[in-house]
């Protein structure tokens, strides 16, 4: 599983959460989803001038899904008509893999325990 660590700075909610409810949908198709995703008031440390307050992580199976997923002409236009209007700066905080292709999710939560 290939996961990404992301902070948003979002700056309309109401077109965030539209950019959410169309992308999911197509996210799913994919493999793909979040794992946890959260609103925050406050950044007390960072390596980047942008704001954050909003904080996810994205989830797909393996590279190409993820591939796959960005490059859909459905996503970039909802990209384009949404995210763009939303959100005013991106970060990524981090990128890898938990677990492995071969591991089975028992397996993986025994080894994060």
């Amino acid at each position: 599983m290939i996961e990404t660590l992301v902070g948003l700075h979002v700056v309309d909610a109401e077109v965030y959460a539209e950019y959410r409810r169309r992308m999911t949908p197509l996210l799913q198709s994919v493999g793909g989803g979040f794992r946890y995703d959260f609103e925050i008031s406050q950044t007390l440390k960072a390596e980047t001038p942008e704001t954050i307050n909003r904080l996810f992580i994205i989830t797909f199976p393996n590279p190409k899904a993820r591939e796959e997923f960005f490059k859909d002409s459905t996503y970039l236009e909802i990209k384009q008509a949404l995210f763009e209007r939303g959100v005013a700066a991106t970060t990524i905080i981090a990128e890898y893999s938990r677990g492995s292709e071969n591991q089975s999710e028992e397996e993986a939560k025994s080894t994060r325990a």
